[in-house]
């Protein structure tokens, strides 16, 4: 440390002027020798019983709303710190409305705060922060450095837990969109009034020629020595299997293919928003693997009143990178859905191995449909299934006004 530096040099005055028997200078170098090890002592226990807290006033947030970041330093001991430097790391995509912060590394900057902190005291200091973009934001590590009246010693500390912030996507109604409401649910309705749920056994029947032998009731059957037909109680609830699609970096595209993929977030968002509110039960399935998903981002079907958090939840998470291809995904998947799902397809890039993998579907009985976000990057056919679009007007208008930074790629 640059204080060992000024130790050495006053020891070595004191004892040249105990030599040359300069009692003045040499009571100069004491009282310096004395300084800097007072100042080492105070730089050995300074950060001693110091107490660093960082709390979110809200952990999950909606976009556009604002949060309070907080900071708390308590000095637990009766030596006072003349100065304490605290560095907090925070996510870039979010707008500080109070103090100033640094770049420190790629989507990161360091908001500096340096103060006193007296003998057995307490300091906060509150921060609000816009949040202007969607996204799951890590907030730490924090860097505290402290020293000596002086400057000439300083101790270094780093807290390295973090904390996390979901901002969830923005909803709006689908007509803004685009997205005739009435018609594309009015058609799943109507192709899905009423049916029966394999889950739900009302009772058995004499087999007739023709049924299937998937619903044969095997163990009446060997009771009762001829074979028996399972009776499913009907059902009016319908399913709705949203796919999105969060591949856009090869779109000839409309904008930065980062704006691309909020619009196609914001529009599986929406659509899971009005669907749950018409009844049907909702699952969200995503072509990606996040940071804290258990494989592809999934969330169940269910009609839960917390159903459009956990989709929400699984939405504010996503990045730019796909896992798997959406149709692959798509056939994957297809097998496990419930009985009468619909599928809903959201993508910036309808290519020829998604149209083909919604065909094969809809040739087994499935019913499908696509919503195309962006550009129209290729003409689909909509004579096999309905297609849906979300405009490049429509788009723009919404990107400027939910204010989405351009991000590079």
């Amino acid at each position: 440390m640059r204080g060992d530096y000024w130790i050495i040099i006053a020891v070595i005055i004191f004892i040249i002027s105990l030599a040359v028997q300069q009692v003045p200078l040499a009571l100069v170098s004491l009282l310096f020798v004395l300084t800097s090890g007072v100042s080492r002592l105070w730089n050995k226990y300074c950060l001693n019983r110091v107490e660093y807290k960082r709390r979110l006033s809200h952990k999950q947030v909606f976009f556009g709303e604002e949060i309070i970041f907080e900071i708390e330093v308590a000095n637990r001991k009766p030596l006072p710190l003349p100065w304490i430097k605290i560095e907090d790391e925070l996510p870039e995509r979010l707008t500080l409305l109070k103090g100033k912060a640094s770049p420190s590394s790629e989507d990161r900057v360091t908001l500096t705060n340096m103060f006193p902190v007296g003998m057995y005291k307490r300091v906060k200091r509150r921060f609000p922060i816009k949040c202007s973009q969607r996204g799951l934001f890590i907030f730490g590590p924090t860097r505290i450095q402290s020293g000596d009246l002086f400057g000439f010693f300083r101790r270094h500390m780093t807290i390295d837990t973090q904390d996390f912030l979901l901002v969830y996507p923005r909803l709006v109604p689908l007509e803004k969109l685009g997205i005739p409401s009435q018609q594309l649910f009015g058609d799943i309705r109507l192709k899905h009034h009423l049916f029966q749920d394999p889950v739900l056994t009302a009772g058995v029947r004499e087999y007739r020629p023709g049924d299937s032998l998937k619903r044969i009731h095997w163990k009446s059957t060997a009771r009762l020595g001829r074979l028996q037909t399972k009776i499913y109680e009907p059902t009016t609830t319908i399913d709705v299997s949203i796919f999105l699609d969060v591949r856009t970096l090869r779109a000839l595209l409309w904008g930065s293919s980062s704006q691309l993929q909020e619009l196609g977030i914001i529009t599986a968002a929406s659509v899971s928003q009005y669907a749950l509110e018409a009844g049907f039960r909702v699952g969200l399935y995503v072509n990606q693997v996040t940071r804290f998903s258990r494989g592809m981002v999934t969330v169940p079907h269910s009609q839960h009143p917390d159903q459009m958090m956990r989709i929400l939840e699984a939405l504010a998470q996503l990045h730019q990178v796909e896992t798997v291809p959406i149709p692959r995904y798509i056939r994957e998947e297809a097998s496990s859905l419930p009985w009468g799902s619909t599928l809903l397809v959201i993508s910036a890039q309808p290519d020829e191995k998604l149209l083909a993998a919604l065909l094969d579907l809809k040739r087994v009985g499935r019913s499908v449909a696509l919503i195309q976000v962006g550009s129209e990057v290729k003409e689909v056919n909509a004579d096999h299934f309905p297609v849906y679009r979300v405009p490049d007007d429509v788009a723009w208008s919404l990107v400027k006004e939910i204010g989405l930074q351009e991000v590079r790629d």
